[in-house]
């Protein structure tokens, strides 16, 4: 048989295979046929269940090429299955419509960690994925920041927002920014502004922004989300059908702290209860249940979603309603955050801003109310069951202050002083030439102050449990003070102002190459959140109540400039050169804030010893066997949390200042560290 040779049909074949489009890309349909979760990975082990999470299936359309939108916000709770989320973009892109893809995380360890722990265990078990990566570690197309088909069609590329360097290395036509509240400026400037730009020269670009919001103003998730469309999903009533968002204060309103188990919604229309046991039947989108936009002309370029746990299968009504009675009863909180314990809850389980206090009271409403309400300065109120020392170090002076802590985040401010060359120390009978604290008659005088004791209002005399001093200027000068005293009652600590930093870490420095450089301070030198501290504070201030969580009290006579000081400082915007605003705290000229940073110092030196994780069990320990106390005598917190026998006063003190004291706090404090990672 003869074959007839037909150019011209030849070329028709193959230009109607170059213009046939490619298939839909349906991310949604993608993963219910494809992804399949381990043990290790989800609480939901098996293949993707859009019935769990009905929510996430218009966010999954938005991000395919057919929704016209450039940008998708997701504004959430903490542990929703956002990641889960933005590993289906990722893969499901990389299958079904290959292309360079970016994934940014805050830092490169976490892009590193999440390649290790959630990109490479999702690429194994999945089937459609697996073959197309190589799991060869001599292939150059895989490493742990960057993964390539095996074709060359795409690769994926993780990077830290702190690295200029990783946000350069492609241009991707998709990318997803991760957990976008925690990224700070780097050294090129705005990292989101660079990740954006990235993306730029594609018409058909896609970028997930997704992240738990932190601190507003300034909080980058929250600011996408107001730029979008502000989606919410909507859910009818069980009992009148009627549509309505799951709002936070419809619940709070009718929570019994009794029975936190009975926590519940009621229905803005018809009045009816609405219990947890509804909850599946109310998210399903066969019942009704969608999502609603305010702004829906933003959604043919930013579409935004915001989500929280009242919705997720993945938490109980119960245990938010325990968490939020935790956080009012000022329990012991699992994230080190101590003051900041509400603003945990706000970010992780209502996926909201904490609103900032950004200016404080006035220093004279704070001043008047502190006489007329205060206690004899001096003296250690009964509420006050543990102490703290803040010192402030100057070039002409050391400054101290001592505050007290008690159960649901009490403070006090007892007392404070000076040693400097003008007025020597303010402690009766001791003078000295130079206020710097490198003269050995300042370093004398703060070995009184950390030997020195008050008298509380049983008659006790008690020394600071914990001394926290400003180790960021003359830190060589304050090193060599500090050394000589047990790391469990000294530490030198620093502010850090980044929202985004941790309560309390240990200092870590870095050579040129970027290595770790041991230090010899390294074991007693502390970062702390200055901003969020900050931000606690300046909220406390305003509370009247003592019975409120994390009430205030100051002792009669602490001076006007207290007063200013303490309430000194600003948060303000500053626009950075990519116009990005970034917020920072600033003193305005001509004032001081020595009492302010020494606030911050003492409770940096608290976290430390542990008060953040006191039980109301071991507050009542302490304040009954202070009460006991026969003779005026600093007890050993060891003693004061043991059950013991009643024993003699004089076999209660004498074991040297308070040494087991924060031994016992800190033992206890690193437990619950490791109990919460």
């Amino acid at each position: 048989m003869t074959m007839m040779f037909n150019p011209s049909r030849l070329a028709y074949e193959a230009l109607a295979v170059a213009a046939e489009p490619p298939p839909p890309v349906d991310y949604l349909a993608w993963a219910k046929e494809n992804i399949v979760f381990s043990e290790r990975i989800s609480a939901f082990p098996g293949p993707y269940n859009e019935a769990l999470f009905p929510f996430f299936s218009e966010i999954l359309k938005a991000l395919s090429p057919d929704d016209a939108c450039s940008i998708v916000t997701l504004h959430k709770s903490a542990q929703l299955g956002g990641t889960i989320l933005a590993n289906i973009f990722t893969l499901g892109t990389l299958d079904m419509d290959p292309c360079d893809f970016l994934y940014v995380h805050p830092t490169e360890e976490n892009a590193a960690r999440w390649s290790k722990t959630k990109l490479m265990p999702l690429i194994r078990e999945t089937e459609a994925i697996r073959a197309l990566f190589s799991e060869s570690s001599r292939d150059g197309g895989n490493s742990i920041l960057y993964k390539e088909r095996v074709d060359g069609r795409g690769a994926i590329q993780a990077a830290g927002a702190n690295s200029p360097a990783g946000l350069s290395m492609i241009s991707p036509r998709k990318q997803v920014q991760d957990d976008l509240a925690k990224w700070s400026m780097n050294e090129a400037g705005d990292p989101e502004t660079q990740a954006d730009s990235r993306s730029k020269a594609f018409f058909n670009r896609k970028a997930l922004k997704i992240s738990t919001p932190l601190i507003a103003p300034g909080c980058r998730i929250t600011t996408n989300y107001h730029a979008g469309t502000q989606e919410t999903y909507h859910v009818p009533c069980p009992h009148c059908h009627e549509l309505q968002e799951l709002r936070w204060e419809n619940m709070r309103d009718h929570i019994d702290p009794e029975h936190p188990e009975k926590a519940h919604f009621v229905c803005i229309h018809c009045g009816c209860e609405i219990h947890e046991h509804h909850r599946a039947w109310m998210v399903a989108p066969e019942n009704g249940a969608k999502w609603i936009a305010k702004h829906p002309e933003r959604a043919r370029f930013h579409r935004s979603f915001h989500i929280w746990v009242a919705y997720s299968p993945l938490e109980s009504w119960e245990a938010l309603a325990r968490a939020w009675l935790k956080v009012q009863a000022g329990g012991p909180d699992d994230k080190e955050k101590g003051a900041g314990a509400e603003q945990v809850f706000y970010n992780d389980w209502l996926g909201l801003p904490f609103e900032a206090d950004n200016k404080a009271i006035g220093w004279e409403d704070l001043r008047d109310r502190g006489e007329e309400t205060g206690f004899q300065r001096g003296v250690i109120p009964a509420e006050a069951l543990a102490l703290a020392i803040g010192i402030d170090v100057q070039g002409d002076r050391v400054e101290w202050q001592l505050v007290g802590y008690g159960r649901k985040r009490y403070r006090a401010v007892i007392d404070r002083g000076v040693i400097d060359a003008r007025a020597g120390s303010h402690m009766p009978g001791y003078k000295v030439h130079s206020g710097h604290i490198a003269e050995p008659e300042v370093r004398a005088a703060l070995d009184r102050l950390v030997a020195r004791t008050w008298p509380d209002e049983w008659g006790n005399r008690r020394s600071a449990d914990i001394v926290a001093i400003d180790g960021n200027a003359y830190t060589e000068d304050v090193w060599g003070w500090v050394r000589k005293h047990p790391k469990s009652r000294v530490i030198m600590v620093r502010g850090d102002n980044k929202d985004t930093a941790r309560m309390l870490s240990q200092v870590r420095e870095f050579d040129r190459k970027g290595k770790p450089k041991k230090q010899k301070w390294a074991s007693r030198f502390f970062n702390f959140n200055a901003s969020i501290m900050k931000i606690g504070l300046y909220r406390d201030m305003k509370k009247t109540d003592p019975e409120q969580t994390g009430y205030i009290r100051f002792a009669v006579g602490l001076g006007d400039d207290f007063y200013q000081q303490v309430t000194s400082e600003i948060r303000v915007a500053e626009r950075t050169r990519t116009g990005h605003p970034r917020y920072v705290w600033k003193l305005p000229s001509g004032q001081r804030n020595e009492a302010l940073d020494m606030m911050n110092q003492a409770h940096a030196g608290a976290i430390r010893l542990g008060v953040t994780y006191w039980t109301d069990e071991e507050w009542d320990m302490i304040a009954e066997r202070l009460a006991k106390m026969d003779k005026p005598a600093q007890a050993d917190l060891e003693d004061l949390l043991t059950p013991v026998p009643d024993a003699p006063a004089e076999k209660t003190a004498g074991k040297g200042a308070a040494e087991s004291l924060v031994a016992a706090a800190l033992a206890r404090a690193e437990r619950a560290r490791q109990r919460n990672r």
